[in-house]
């Protein structure tokens, strides 16, 4: 339907923008495909799954652990979150890849990890990425409920 004019000249627009939609998508699309391979660290997680393709990284990278129970780890080291901020500007000030992942117990409250990724922001990093495990079974492609 064409835009229509109304009393003072002013127009309505009956067409979708889809634009922002798809750009959010393929953003999630590159954070999942770049987040699978790490998944192998030493402090146990409950990850959640989610499918994507293995990333070769060169240099070693630092990982944030947020354990069930909130517990933060900086690689290995326990961290509390009100430290979490400062410690990383220390460790990234004068590294050229400022790059850092989280990986997250699938029981720890969504709020919790929206904090650690505002303490992530304050330090300057930009790039997080989110570390996930594949699916234990292959998802299904056919049958009800498949579109």
């Amino acid at each position: 339907m064409p835009a229509t004019v109304g009393k003072k000249g002013f127009t309505t627009l009956s067409e979708i923008n889809v634009t922002p939609f798809v750009d959010v998508m393929l953003v999630l699309l590159v954070i999942f495909m770049v987040t699978a391979p790490m998944m192998a660290q030493g402090i146990k997680v409950d990850l959640p799954e989610a499918a994507a393709k293995e990333l070769q990284i060169d240099e070693k990278q630092i990982i944030i652990t947020v354990k069930e129970d909130g517990s933060i780890f900086l690689d290995k080291y326990k961290m509390d979150l009100a430290g979490l901020g400062k410690k990383l500007e220390a460790i990234y000030k004068g590294r050229r890849n400022r790059e850092i992942f989280l990986r997250a117990d699938r029981e720890v409250r969504y709020g919790y990890i929206i904090k650690v990724m505002a303490e992530v922001k304050k330090a300057g990093l930009e790039k997080l990425g989110m570390i996930t495990e594949p699916p234990r079974r292959p998802p299904k492609t056919e049958g009800p409920g498949v579109s």
